[in-house]
């Protein structure tokens, strides 16, 4: 039966907010954890584009499709604020990132870091992973059970600490590679508190192992002349001098390392997976890069891997990395005519847009040509493709996550050809970011 978000005053032109709680206690936290797509399909053929709920320990409102993802990205008149929706599931543990800052203070800090992700600071970047990729791919058919979920995350993560700090892990790797897992699969828990042995408790203490890291890397980094994005981001500063304090510096590593090779990892997996249903498109993509004839590209040959950038998409697509994000209210929102109070929790989800057959025909198939000069379906909307977000907060890193991903994939097409059953559907666990639930497990035979 549905009811009310909240009252509506009798002189307004406004309509309260439709939907319903769900189940006692917990809402809909798990059925939108086990079938985002499925539940919110029925939520807005139910009661269209906004509706409110229960899930996560808070009544919030779901606003839903490429209009309402437009409305709350965009942010005009600053209605909603970023910090206060994130802070709820993730402050505790990734304080003060570049995500998790609203309005003014955001646009501060991210005309800083921008400074770290300009051209040819990527080039830079770049030309860093190509040997790393080469050796990190060298002894993969030695690992007995391949599964692409650990593999994947391992290298990514070696790639984002020499990228991002200048060397490679030595011994602490598994405990900062841990620390990563726990922080960011904590901010889902169920029970929010700090009970031994929860997952809100592993991801305090993930917090304070990597904030440890970073702290004690920070003064050799602030007297370093070296080109990594520790040490652009500790000599980074405004016209006017103004640079990033040692907090700042530490916030802003462990939310960006994190999302470097999460973010990667994920999109990766996704395409490791359909390439190997579609071993069509795999051929296809290995015949691309074996035109470049070299094993290491280069900035100037991303543009060249046309395949694999619509592959990318459409993996980005298929499964968003960030599939929800939260947001609050700092005044009433009017939204189609429904009144929005000030204060409310809100949510879009690009995971669920990504699927919607309004907008993306036949959602479920893995097509990268929808992404071509000649469909372009993504262009029937500007906010029907969402995967780094939209307006002041889209991903600073978008242009690295990319240049990452071809960098990397281009290599292993190089490298190996692999596949799975073809009865094999590979299941996605959504407890926070969405990942191969078995690891991906792909027969991996060496070209």
């Amino acid at each position: 039966m549905s009811q009310p978000f909240s009252s509506v005053p009798a002189n307004s032109h406004l309509k309260a907010i439709p939907g319903n709680r769900g189940l006692p206690l917990i809402g809909n936290t798990l059925a939108l954890m086990k079938d985002p797509i499925g539940m919110t399909r029925k939520r807005y053929d139910r009661y269209g584009p906004i509706s409110w709920t229960s899930a996560f320990g808070l009544r919030l409102v779901q606003m839903i499709g490429p209009d309402a993802n437009q409305f709350v990205m965009l942010n005009r008149g600053d209605l909603f604020s970023n910090h206060d929706g994130w802070d709820y599931f993730i402050g505790k543990f990734f304080h003060r990132g570049i995500m998790l800052l609203d309005f003014d203070e955001h646009k501060w800090h991210r005309k800083i870091m921008q400074q770290a992700f300009n051209r040819d600071v990527l080039k830079g970047y770049l030309q860093r992973m190509g040997p790393h990729i080469e050796a990190g791919l060298q002894n993969w058919q030695d690992i007995p059970d391949f599964h692409v979920l650990s593999a994947v995350k391992q290298l990514t993560l070696d790639l984002a600490t020499d990228v991002f700090m200048g060397y490679e892990l030595g011994p602490e790797a598994n405990a900062i590679n841990k620390a990563f897992i726990d922080t960011v699969r904590a901010g889902t828990a169920l029970v929010r508190a700090n009970v031994p042995g929860g997952r809100w408790a592993k991801g305090l203490k993930g917090r304070k192992v990597l904030e440890d890291f970073f702290r004690k890397e920070l003064p050799a980094k602030r007297t370093s002349k070296d080109s990594d994005l520790f040490s652009v981001l500790c000599h980074a500063s405004t016209e006017d001098g103004h640079q990033f304090s040692d907090d700042d510096v530490v916030n802003h590593m462990i939310f960006l390392m994190m999302a470097a090779h999460d973010t990667s990892t994920i999109t990766l997996s996704t395409l490791f997976y359909y390439l190997a249903k579609h071993p069509q498109w795999q051929e296809r993509l290995r015949e691309e890069s074996l035109a470049l004839n070299k094993t290491c590209i280069e900035y100037d040959d991303l543009a060249s891997l046309e395949g694999i950038g619509m592959a990318m998409k459409e993996a980005l697509r298929l499964c968003a990395p960030v599939p929800s994000m939260p947001r609050r209210t700092v005044r009433d929102v009017e939204f189609n005519g429904y009144l929005i109070p000030k204060g409310s929790f809100i949510t879009i989800s690009p995971y669920f847009t990504h699927f919607m057959e309004e907008y993306w025909p036949e959602p479920n198939k893995f097509d990268p040509d929808r992404f071509s000069e000649e469909r372009r379906e993504d262009k029937v909307h500007p906010y029907a493709w969402v995967p780094f977000g939209g307006g002041a907060h889209k991903c600073i890193g978008l242009h690295f996550a990319e240049m990452q991903v071809k960098a990397i994939l281009h290599q292993v097409l190089l490298n190996y050809r692999w596949s799975v059953p073809g009865d094999y559907e590979m299941p996605v666990d959504l407890t926070s970011l969405p990942v191969p639930a078995d690891g991906l497990p792909v027969k991996l035979e060496r070209l």
